[in-house]
């Protein structure tokens, strides 16, 4: 019996070890997402598909590091100063969506992902945009307003802050848009849900910080493009796929 138990226990611990090599690599996708309608926005190996907002290349201060885009400090700036590194996934406008991307913040680490983007002349990338908060909630400078936590509508809608993970481990947020219904979800819990273009949501605008802004005014675009924020921060970014609904 002794010999059966260490014999269990061994093969118990050589499992264990081996499990991430029989884990799902990143950026791939399962036979089951494929037919369900799955396309990947990010290779892990080359920007293809991804430029500037407002440009036509890659900005210099994003890099592929360990399967992720890893955008950081630009040259020159200080940690919390962008270096107009905003970056748009360009190749196609997506209304009806359901969009999963896993982050990973560096300790203070601040940044965004922003959907139905409307690319304005001179004008950065949150001029137009909902966005969704990207954030070390324990250490960034920017967490002391609720709905500025990781997951939020950005200035809008707070998150449950529970459902983050800390600084330097990976969380996966799912955006999900339909016929002007959006969710957040942050972990396989969902934190947010509101309405674009209703008088709840023009409402929610007159109380935020873009009740000035004209590409809000306006109202938020039918369509546009998926991006993600470069604020000065490192932050990475891997596992970006998207089916459309």
């Amino acid at each position: 019996m002794k010999n059966s138990l260490k014999i269990t226990l061994s093969i118990c611990t050589v499992l264990l070890a081996l499990a991430p090599a029989f884990a799902q690599k990143a950026n791939l996708l399962s036979s089951e997402e494929k037919e369900q309608g799955w396309q990947l926005l990010f290779n892990g190996k080359n920007f293809d598909g991804w430029r500037q907002c407002n440009g036509t290349e890659m900005p210099v201060n994003w890099v592929i590091e360990d399967d992720a885009m890893k955008v950081f400090t630009g040259e020159g700036k200080k940690e919390g100063q962008g270096a107009n590194g905003d970056i748009l996934y360009s190749p196609k406008k997506f209304k009806n969506f359901e969009l999963s991307i896993d982050w990973k913040s560096s300790p203070r680490g601040n940044s965004g992902i922003f959907y139905a983007v409307r690319e304005v002349p001179g004008k950065p990338i949150y001029y137009a945009a909902p966005e969704v908060q990207v954030l070390d909630n324990q250490d960034a400078s920017d967490n002391k307003i609720d709905s500025h936590l990781a997951g939020s509508l950005y200035d809008i809608l707070p998150a449950d802050p529970k459902t983050v993970n800390p600084a330097g481990s990976w969380n996966t947020v799912i955006i999900k848009v339909k016929d002007g219904h959006v969710t957040h979800t942050m972990n396989g819990v969902e934190v947010v849900s509101y309405d674009l273009w209703t008088p709840e949501w023009d409402e929610m605008v007159k109380n935020s910080k873009f009740k000035t802004f004209p590409g809000w005014t306006e109202g938020i675009a039918k369509e546009g493009y998926i991006g993600l924020q470069d604020h000065g921060y490192t932050i990475w970014f891997r596992n970006i796929k998207i089916r459309e609904l």
